[in-house]
């Protein structure tokens, strides 16, 4: 009886230190240096250019991080000249950023200034579109898989019952985004044969060429029932031609999902985008900043953003963002 009143009291008293101790807080051993490590870190970042929904998107998202993390932001705008890109990242390597951002032109541009930079210590981020050279972390879409899911959305309205023509409207055809999304396209076309591609071109990002490609297409196929394009502010000059032309063209195109795709979509103009959702990877990209300023070895890491469609039938309040909801949340 003695033990067991001996035990009950010897719980009773450890139960009151341990209440004791959390009534005034215990401190956590990591946070510090979790935030010592990121003060005076350092983060460039090499846009094609700045002034579109994407490249902003991402750039709020790391300005964001580094401010509350206490880490210097900058950016370097070559405003679509790869030339000044190259420069831009030339002139980083001597100033050694702990991290550097980079939005590749094409595959090849970029690859060995990235490999000389990761060589100076610098550790690098491929976002959305991948050099031929492999640095520490790529974040952005699976292009050829968004390819896929572009094919797939065409072909379930331009199926029998249909011209089944379709285009098909490239970017810069060196560039990631161009050249992996046509392997998903073909992918799927391989498995469709009745799908008439009637053009393949590339409007080079740009939307007077690709106003200027569709009206030509329409003029020789007005019965065209559906256009494939790799990125939707290319794209509005798609649906700017079919608008003129006064036809009804499904066009599906891909991007990071800003309000001016729903605009588009509730307008009648897009019939669909695939949508990589910037405000996410905006999310990914802070997350990994992180964890390459705290890694103590080297990383070879491919973060892929999911993708959802953004169509008629599921348009809401909050299928699309705006940029002043990356900034302020």
């Amino acid at each position: 009886m003695f033990n067991i009143v001996k035990k009950t009291l010897l719980a009773a008293s450890l139960a009151l230190v341990a209440t004791t101790a959390f009534a005034q807080g215990i401190d956590d051993p990591t946070r510090q240096p979790y935030l010592d490590a990121f003060k005076g870190k350092k983060i460039a970042f090499v846009p094609l250019a700045m002034g579109f929904d994407l490249t902003e998107g991402w750039a709020a998202a790391i300005k964001k991080e580094a401010d509350r993390l206490g880490m210097t932001f900058e950016i370097r705008d070559p405003n679509w000249s790869t030339d000044a890109g190259a420069q831009a990242i030339t002139s980083l390597i001597s100033e050694k950023p702990d991290i550097m951002v980079i939005h590749n032109p094409d595959v090849a541009s970029y690859a060995r200034l990235l490999k000389r930079a990761e060589e100076a210590g610098i550790k690098v981020i491929q976002m959305n579109m991948k050099s031929s050279y492999a640095t520490s972390v790529y974040i952005g879409a699976d292009w050829v898989g968004v390819g896929e899911a572009q094919a797939e959305a065409v072909i379930r309205k331009c199926g029998p019952g249909t011209s089944q023509k379709i285009q098909i409207m490239q970017g810069v055809l060196t560039a990631a985004a161009s050249a992996y999304s046509m392997k998903g396209v073909e992918n799927v076309l391989a498995r469709h044969p009745e799908i008439k591609v009637v053009s393949n071109q590339a409007a080079d990002w740009d939307a007077t060429k690709a106003r200027n490609i569709t009206a030509t297409v329409l003029q020789q196929h007005p019965d065209l029932c559906g256009s494939i394009g790799f990125w939707d502010v290319m794209d509005t000059g798609t649906a700017a031609a079919v608008k003129e032309a006064g036809k009804q063209v499904y066009i599906v195109t891909s991007g990071g999902g800003a309000k001016m795709v729903c605009d588009n979509v509730k307008a009648g103009l897009f019939g669909e985008e695939i949508s990589y959702d910037v405000p996410s990877q905006g999310r990914d990209l802070g997350n990994m900043i992180q964890a390459l300023v705290q890694a103590t070895e080297p990383m070879k890491v491919s973060l892929y953003s999911p993708v959802r469609s953004i169509n008629a039938e599921n348009l809401g309040p909050r299928s699309c963002w705006e940029l002043d909801d990356i900034k302020k949340y």
